[in-house]
């Protein structure tokens, strides 16, 4: 059944991507989300145990941790290393099947109806099943190098499906962009497993954590760089993290996730919810045993998730891209999760990971279904009034946005949105924290509670409440080029109409779970330590004093995210609905802020300038005359000019006249007799 779970996306990808054309889109569509679906149900099959059963089923309980291991193949023999392809399956990754199975099996039904007018739509279900396959490949690895496998194979299928409109420049230029900014991370997720294994001297997860617990008795190992003594692990778990910052945008290598968008917008839900972008949480989460023996790393993760959940949501506020703005809605809650793992809360970061899947996608999808009704329009400003046209999409996207700004009533265990107990979960992990660190992320998350819950219903206001507003922006971007639909953008509320069903029920399926995931799974992942500790099993460090000291802290810290929830709420309903001209009136009156905010603290005209310009500066200056003068010109061109002129004085002794060969045939006899002579002593 694991196996299962594992390689039916894969054979999906497979029979669509090399079969598509042959058997046709239809076909391709129902046999990728059919392998899904099942893939999806045995996941399930395999959780359900885990979280109501009393364990996993047929685990065997290594140390404290049980896990099932299910071996694929040999695969790496190199003197004394045997490394075996294995299927590691524990609580972490049974939680970790569901997210992305459920997840990516709902976005390949919906896609059936949003990508129905696309002429290449097997190819774009083969990219979504290798990319659920990759994702799979990681959350099930049992070594570093399988969980390096799974790693980039998530970046190449991201590459693939943002650029997947390969005919805009726009799509291909975020392509690389999300390609290339990965690189940098995934340089230093290298380095971190090089470093891994020299330091503790095993590849798989299972010697490395024993050999990381080893060190609390023996003492940390120091490394020499430079002159430098520094602990080694620190500088391990600092590298691993680098990797965890390039997939899951956080602040500095964030830049490549708004720009995601230019792919389908069931891409995005996939990218954005599921898949990639959890996977630097995952891998934290995993390696916990490791981040645990360095201090110094666990607080780095709490600052830079804390200044991520903060720098975002700013940007959240002025978008006018309806997926835009949920984007950096994601990367704001990615923030969220770092700082519960940096605060060593890793149940509730993982708490985060889950409820957020069901959330996020669910708008996404909505965004897609709004974008679908007005005809690929995405400008929130050439929206207004669709609540009456679309109320189905508007019901769940409501219970998206509640789950999102964590609605809910503080202390109790089942009154709450998804969101509501996850993310309030990490607020009072970060006040336990205490310290100057901890005080630091915890007025950051409140903050960037109200400004999400301000951007969250600045959203539903300029798109489904208020009159509708003319097309008088004309940014329509997502899959424009292939609408044929021929409607007239100008009047798109007009012929705006709800999507149909195979679009609307994964949204319904999601809109469950961000209703019940939190209330329903509270207890094993946050509120009582010996259930977390029975749940996880050990596969994942669970930090007993700090989760009751989050149980404890002061009831107005209990109450901040709420309260920030209802400001943001207010302020929004205030701006949006009662006084509609006061948010042009403050951008007038601040426009530097205005500005700051809308071309996102200008970290792409930064790294522009920075990296971008110099390496074009350098590739036609130094790279491209060396190459042009030296290669081009003085070795492979001048090597065959000479050639040529030798050439060209051999073929002039082929003249084709008789007496000529016969002078040459006189001249050769006349040295051939020259040589026998001297050569016998006659002369």
């Amino acid at each position: 059944m694991i196996q299962a779970i594992v390689f039916l996306p894969l054979i999906g990808a497979l029979i669509a991507g090399l079969l598509g054309r042959t058997i046709g889109h239809r076909p391709s569509e129902y046999i990728t989300t059919g392998l899904l679906l099942i893939s999806a149900v045995l996941s399930w099959v395999v959780f359900l145990p885990v979280a109501f059963g009393g364990g996993l089923v047929g685990a065997e309980v290594d140390g404290h941790t049980a896990v099932l291991k299910v071996e694929v193949m040999r695969w790496i023999q190199v003197g004394d290393m045997d490394l075996r392809w294995v299927l590691r399956v524990d609580t972490l990754t049974a939680i970790m099947l569901v997210v992305v199975n459920t997840v990516s099996s709902l976005v390949h039904v919906y896609s059936i109806g949003y990508m129905a007018d696309d002429p290449h739509r097997s190819r774009f279900f083969a990219y979504l099943s290798l990319f659920t396959f990759a994702m799979l490949m990681l959350v099930t690895a049992d070594n570093f190098l399988q969980m390096f496998f799974g790693w980039e194979g998530v970046g190449l299928a991201s590459y693939l499906l943002i650029g997947f409109w390969y005919t805009k420049p726009s799509a291909n230029a975020a392509a690389m962009k999300a390609f290339i900014v990965n690189r940098v991370g995934d340089f230093g997720f290298a380095l971190g497993i090089f470093g891994a294994f020299m330091v503790l001297g095993h590849i798989d997860f299972d010697g490395a954590f024993h050999a990381a617990g080893e060190f609390a008795t023996s003492g940390l190992p120091v490394m020499q760089f430079l002159g430098w003594q520094l602990d080694a692990m620190t500088v391990v778990c600092l590298l691993l993290f680098m990797g965890a910052m390039g997939k899951s945008a956080q602040f500095l290598l964030h830049t490549w996730l708004p720009d995601a968008m230019e792919g389908p917008t069931p891409v995005s839900a996939l990218i954005h919810a599921a898949t990639m972008v959890t996977a630097g949480v995952f891998m934290v989460a995993r390696l916990s045993p490791l981040f645990e023996t360095s201090p110094i790393a666990l607080t780095v993760v709490l600052i830079i998730g804390a200044i991520t959940a903060f720098f975002a949501a700013t940007v959240g506020l002025v978008q006018n891209d309806i997926k835009r703005v949920i984007a950096y809605s994601t990367c704001s809650q990615l923030g969220y999760m770092f700082v519960a793992l940096g605060a060593g809360a890793y149940s509730a970061g993982i708490f985060h990971l889950f409820t957020h899947a069901f959330f996020k996608a669910l708008l996404f999808l909505g965004a897609g279904a709004v974008i679908h009704a007005m005809h690929h329009e995405q400008d929130m400003r050439n929206m207004g009034g669709l609540r009456k046209k679309i109320p189905i999409t508007y019901a769940m996207m409501m219970i998206g946005t509640l789950a999102l700004t964590g609605v809910g009533i503080p202390g109790s265990d089942i009154l709450g949105f998804a969101g509501f107990f996850s993310k309030d979960s990490i607020i009072e992990a970060a006040y336990a924290v205490g310290g100057n660190t901890g005080m630091f992320a915890f007025w950051l998350l409140v903050i960037a509670a109200l400004f999400t819950s301000f951007y969250s219903w600045r959203l539903v206001h300029l798109t489904f409440h208020g009159a509708p507003r003319p097309a008088a922006h004309g940014h329509h971007d997502d899959h424009a080029a292939h609408d044929d639909h021929g409607h007239d953008h100008g009047s798109a509320y007009d012929h705006a109409h709800e999507a149909p069903n195979v679009m609307l029920v994964p949204l319904y399926v999601l809109g469950a779970g961000a209703v019940l995931a939190g209330a329903v799974f509270y207890g094993m992942f946050f509120h009582d330590v010996e259930h977390i500790q029975h749940f996880f099993a050990g596969s994942i460090v669970v930090d007993h004093e700090l989760i009751e000291a989050a149980h404890h802290v002061p009831l107005w810290a209990k109450w901040s995210a709420t309260v920030a929830m209802i400001i943001g709420f207010v302020a929004a309903y205030i701006m949006y609905i009662r006084r509609p001209e006061l948010p042009g009136r403050l951008a007038a009156q601040n426009p530097g802020l205005y500005q700051f905010l809308l071309n996102k603290w200008y970290f792409d005209e930064l790294y522009d300038t920075i990296f971008v310009k110099p390496a074009l500066w350098i590739g036609r200056a130094f790279w491209k005359g060396f190459d042009d003068w030296l290669i081009d010109d003085k070795i492979t061109e001048g090597l065959g000019r000479r050639v040529q002129n030798v050439t060209s004085w051999v073929t002039r002794l082929q003249s084709g006249y008789v007496y000529h060969y016969a002078f040459a045939m006189l001249i050769g006899v006349a040295a051939l007799l020259t040589w026998a002579i001297a050569a016998g002593g006659l002369i």
